[in-house]
């Protein structure tokens, strides 16, 4: 019983940590408007300290192995949280005190790079964590960033709301997450050093960039670049489909993204059980089927209840992917973090192209149109599925 109760709180600390960063992904985006006239530039200086962030998680994805072997997975998450409470302040420095682009690109970079970092660190314990329970986790723990990422919007929503400045809430912020992050990662274990594999920089960059050969991880990875690209892209321009091409009002373009939201983690809340019953594959199969339905009615459906339950089946397509893709990558062989780092770098960098390439093909044939190109990604992910184990062997 002893050892259950251990469990349980490594896992609800993992959970937690994953809300953390879910909460921090979201601290900048109901900020942005206030930040960029406290920092006094245009849109195109934002663009580039924004793609500060993508950079900086680049470099903290490809320094996550490195980090779990020299910190080992509670000294690693503990670090990689001080430093987003660290990028945090230094925003909101640089918003505050000087004014200065110059100290909210370090910060932006800084916070790329702690997420980064955390979001291997936390899928590979949750991974560990899934197999001593014996059950699929990763799912629920995936829902929880989906809902920190809800609760950190609320949050600035809120402080503009009552018109708290963005210095003063990125310092508590900063200051709350320093504070818990000892508190929260004292329950996962610390890993022996003998245990530890101690290995030269060259040899684990060798393991990290042999992933990249890796047939199975590459197929994982392509698994997660169509659900990737389907999440963000309802992220960015969801509610401007259903504004300019389903001809909505901004109120209920807001609402569908709600639905999408809530679509999303519901299913990771409940998707674990539906994993232990029927495998991977078949989850993966089935989720990816139903987004491509769902985006076929989401472009193509007139009445708005039918576009509505097209966004909810768009958000049951690809909410499994990734979770399931990082749990599976953990499993890949002898080095967790640098197959999940090798599988996540892919996920990142269709987030990072579908904005563009949306916006893009937008211009030419319209917005919802544009969106066959996501239907096409998913329909790959959907063939490409078949690289996850099958029934028990999930």
């Amino acid at each position: 019983m002893t050892d259950r109760r251990t469990l349980a709180r490594r896992r609800n600390a993992v959970i937690v940590a994953f809300a953390l960063g879910g909460i921090t992904s979201a601290t900048v985006g109901p900020r942005m408007p206030s930040l960029r006239a406290d920092l006094g530039v245009g849109n195109a200086v934002i663009g580039a300290l924004l793609a500060e962030v993508t950079v900086g998680a680049f470099v903290g994805l490809a320094a996550s192995t490195a980090i779990l072997a020299w910190l080992g997975a509670r000294g690693g998450i503990r670090g990689a949280l001080w430093l987003i409470a660290c990028s945090v302040a230094l925003l909101g420095t640089g918003a505050g005190v000087g004014h200065s682009a110059l100290i909210a690109a370090v910060g932006f970079f800084l916070l790329g790079m702690g997420i980064g970092a955390l979001d291997v660190l936390i899928n590979v314990e949750g991974a560990a964590v899934e197999r001593e329970a014996g059950r699929t986790l990763l799912p629920l723990m995936h829902a929880a960033w989906s809902a920190g990422a809800v609760i950190g919007g609320g949050i600035g929503a809120a402080c503009a709301a009552v018109s708290i400045a963005v210095p003063w809430q990125f310092a508590g912020e900063a200051v709350l997450i320093a504070a818990g992050a000892p508190i929260l990662t004292a329950v996962i274990p610390r890993t022996p050093a003998p245990a530890r594999e101690q290995r030269s920089r060259a040899e684990r960059l060798r393991r990290w960039a042999r992933g990249w050969t890796n047939r199975r991880l590459l197929l994982i990875g392509v698994v997660m670049l169509g659900v990737e690209l389907g999440e963000g892209s309802a992220n960015n321009w969801l509610t401007l489909a259903v504004r300019d091409g389903h001809q909505q009002g901004d109120a209920a373009a807001a609402l569908f993204f709600v639905v999408f939201a809530a679509a999303e983690t519901i299913t990771r809340v409940l998707g674990g059980r539906l994993v232990d019953r029927v495998g991977r594959r078949t989850t993966v199969r089935l989720t990816t089927a139903l987004g491509v339905i769902g985006l076929l009615l989401f472009i193509r459906a007139s009445p708005a209840w039918l576009v509505l339950a097209g966004t909810f089946l768009w958000a049951v397509g690809v909410s499994m992917g990734f979770p399931l893709g990082m749990s599976a990558a953990a499993e890949s062989g002898p080095d967790p973090a640098a197959q999940v780092s090798v599988v996540a770098s892919i996920g990142y960098m269709a987030n990072l192209a579908a904005p563009p390439v949306v916006g893009a093909l937008s211009q030419s044939f319209g917005l919802l149109d544009a969106l066959w190109l996501i239907v096409a990604f998913l329909a790959v992910s959907f063939v490409a599925s078949g690289v996850f184990k099958s029934g028990a062997e999930t």
